[in-house]
C-alpha cells in the first residue's frame, strides 16, 4: 500500500513535525510521500518531505484549505490527513497491511496523551433523531470498535483520518468553514450520505498533546438500543 501524509501546521511546531517524519520514517512505508502545508520550509534536508507556503495571515485558522491542497498535490491513491501533534505508532504500516486496501474513508486507534481514547469511533451527538437522545447530554458517542454499521450517525474526527484520493475530489473539505467551526462534521455528514466509514483496529496513532474529549464510551444497554431503533 501507498501513502501520502498530508501534515497541516501553522509553523509553531517545527520540533514536534521533525518527530512525525521520525515517527513515519520509521513505519518504512514502501512508497509513501510527507506533504507539509503551511510554515516555513525548514525540511528540505528530507527526500521524501514536499513543503507547501501557506498564507497564514487570515483571521482565522484555514484548515479546510490546507487539507484541500493535500488532496490536491497528492501522487499516492491513500491520503493520510492529520494535524501536527499526531504521532504514528511504530506498528501503524503494519496494520493497514493486514486490514487492507479496501475503504473509501478509514480511521484507526487513536490515543490521548493520556492514553485514553479520543474520538477515534465515534457517533455524532445531533443528528436529528431518536440516537441523539439515547446519547443523551452526557455525550456517549464512544462506540465498540466492532460495529461495523452505523456510519449514517457518525463523523470523523478531523484531527486525524485515512481516505481514497477520489472520494476526497469528490466530498473536499468546505473552505468556507474554519477550525472550530464544525467543518468535519459538515464533511462527515456529505460524506457518510454516500460511503461507509471504516474501522482498522490494527493501526493507532497517538496524540502528543493532551485533547479536550467529552465524548464518553457508550453503554451496552444504549447500544443496543441504536441498534434497535435503527433495525441494524
Amino acid at each position: 500500500m501507498d501513502f501520502t501524509f498530508g501534515i497541516i501546521t501553522s509553523g509553531d511546531n517545527v520540533t514536534q513535525v521533525n518527530k512525525i517524519i521520525t515517527s513515519i520514517k520509521n513505519l518504512y512505508v514502501d512508497r509513501y510521500e510527507i506533504l507539509i502545508i503551511g510554515g516555513e520550509n525548514v525540511y528540505h534536508y528530507e527526500k521524501k518531505v514536499k513543503h507547501h507556503q501557506f498564507n497564514e495571515n487570515c483571521e482565522k485558522a484555514w484548515i479546510t484549505k490546507k487539507k484541500n491542497i493535500i488532496t490536491e498535490k497528492a501522487q499516492y491513491e491513500n491520503i493520510v490527513y492529520l494535524h501536527d501533534y499526531v504521532l504514528f505508532d511504530k506498528n501503524w504500516y503494519q496494520g493497514y497491511l493486514n486490514y487492507g486496501n479496501n475503504f473509501e474513508v478509514v480511521t484507526n486507534i487513536i490515543l490521548n496523551k493520556d492514553r485514553k481514547r479520543f474520538r477515534d469511533w465515534t457517533l455524532w451527538p445531533h443528528n436529528g433523531d431518536l440516537v441523539d437522545e439515547i446519547i443523551g447530554k452526557d455525550l456517549k458517542c464512544l462506540i465498540p470498535y466492532s460495529i461495523s454499521n452505523l456510519s449514517k450517525y457518525m463523523y470523523i474526527s478531523g484531527t486525524y483520518w485515512v481516505a481514497k484520493k477520489e472520494v476526497m475530489l469528490e466530498f473536499p473539505l468546505n473552505e468556507n468553514l474554519f477550525w472550530g467551526e464544525g467543518e468535519d462534521v459538515e464533511w462527515s455528514k456529505r460524506v457518510r450520505s454516500k460511503y461507509d466509514f471504516k474501522f482498522n483496529k490494527f493501526s493507532t496513532v497517538n496524540l502528543n498533546k493532551q485533547k479536550r474529549n467529552d465524548f464518553k464510551e457508550i453503554s451496552k444497554k444504549d447500544l443496543l438500543k441504536i441498534l434497535n431503533h435503527t433495525n441494524i
